[in-house]
């Protein structure tokens, strides 16, 4: 009996297997044509925004670098050991303060020694002058030899000759020894000493520190052809433009408390970056700003006329381009490259690219691509 049930178990487990397998089959063949619709034969749903026009107050913002408006290497301008550092690494300066000072002695000497040579070269020439006046009165009365008379007034030029020369090196003397005093060519902050006491320097050559300007102090960015009008503009008309600010975010978003005022800009447009250097000046009272320093400068503009607005959501970025997806006909969408102007909260001006009442996509953009067919509605969530 135990062999007569084996036999009759294993078909019927076969056939069971038999049946689910094709039921399955059947199942995955009336599901495939569904898992097969591809964007172009499915709408994909999206959210869209109208195109409008406003008067648009925001900001144009560009990468900034604050730099020094004068900033300068102090080098030893004579040679010798450093006596005396006179300041502190990194101190704030005024124009004139003694900084560091070289070994004197040997200016002091050679100071003293041109004075003497002065002073020798002014009783030769005052000899001189003194010969040449007798001479002159014998050779009147015609008492003594033309050639004497001749050899005196050579004489005299050689003596004038010789007190220029002794005048000369008591100049040079002089500025020697006022250059073993290094002192700050104009107020600012010193940076960290590059030497010590003791330290031998040469004229000319040992860097012993650096010095820049702090306030005002300057921020340089750089701008397009497309901007240069509208800075153009600012520059010319910085006190009547009552609603155009300049500003600077710093690191952390935090927002420098005074505002700026564009100075300059540089005589040509880089060719090789098409863009234009632009330098902005801001108060630093409190040397909050420091040259090398990152920031954003902030240009906050008030349009005269309605400009063409989206929200920003709807733009994306790659290689460079700015882009958004226009709905089209059919209920398809054009991938189409615009050129943004002022951003205004989450809003963006467009100056090129679309025109007042098409539609864009700001919702859904990561589910389709140029030409795909979009239900409007509401998007899914990027």
């Amino acid at each position: 009996m135990n062999h007569t049930h084996k036999k009759s178990f294993y078909p019927a487990l076969y056939l069971g297997f038999l049946f689910t397998g094709i039921s399955a089959l059947t199942a995955c063949s009336n599901n495939q044509p569904q898992q097969q619709a591809g964007p172009g034969q499915m709408a994909v749903p999206v959210t869209l925004t109208e195109v409008t026009e406003e008067i648009v107050t925001g900001y144009r913002q560009y990468p900034a670098n604050v730099i020094p408006l004068r900033e300068t290497e102090l080098r030893a301008e004579v040679s010798g050991y450093i006596t005396g550092i006179l300041v502190a690494d990194g101190a704030t300066v005024s124009a004139g303060q003694k900084l560091y000072e070289v070994d004197q002695v040997r200016y002091l000497a050679a100071l003293d020694q041109a004075k003497a040579s002065l002073s020798i070269a002014k009783a030769t020439k005052e000899r001189v002058e003194r010969d040449l006046a007798r001479y002159e009165a014998l050779a009147a009365q015609d008492a003594i030899a033309r050639q004497v008379l001749d050899n005196a007034r050579t004489e005299l030029l050689t003596a004038e000759a010789q007190l220029i020369g002794a005048q000369a090196a008591l100049t040079t003397a002089q500025t020697n020894l006022d250059r073993s005093v290094i002192r700050a060519p104009f107020a600012g902050s010193i940076g960290i000493s590059q030497v010590r006491t003791g330290a031998l320097v040469s004229a000319g050559a040992t860097l012993l520190n650096t010095i820049s300007s702090t306030s005002p102090i300057a921020v340089e960015f750089q701008v397009s052809e497309g901007d240069l009008k509208e800075l153009l503009d600012l520059k010319r008309n910085a006190a009547a433009k009552a609603d155009s600010a300049i500003s600077l975010e710093l690191g952390g978003g935090e927002l420098y408390p005074f505002t700026g005022q564009i100075t300059t800009l540089d005589r040509a447009i880089n060719r090789n970056t098409g863009t234009l250097t632009v330098r902005a000046t801001f108060d630093n009272p409190e040397g909050r700003l420091r040259a090398g320093m990152s920031a954003v400068l902030r240009i906050r503009q008030r349009s005269a006329e309605k400009q063409l607005v989206i929200p920003y959501k709807a733009v994306t970025e790659q290689l460079g381009q700015t882009s958004v997806y226009v709905l089209g006909d059919s209920s398809r969408v054009e991938q189409r490259v615009i050129r943004l102007g002022l951003k205004s909260g989450d809003k963006t001006v467009v100056t090129q690219g679309l025109s007042l009442g098409e539609q864009v996509v700001t919702e859904g953009m990561i589910n389709i691509r140029h030409g795909a067919l979009v239900q409007p509605g509401s998007g899914a969530k990027e």
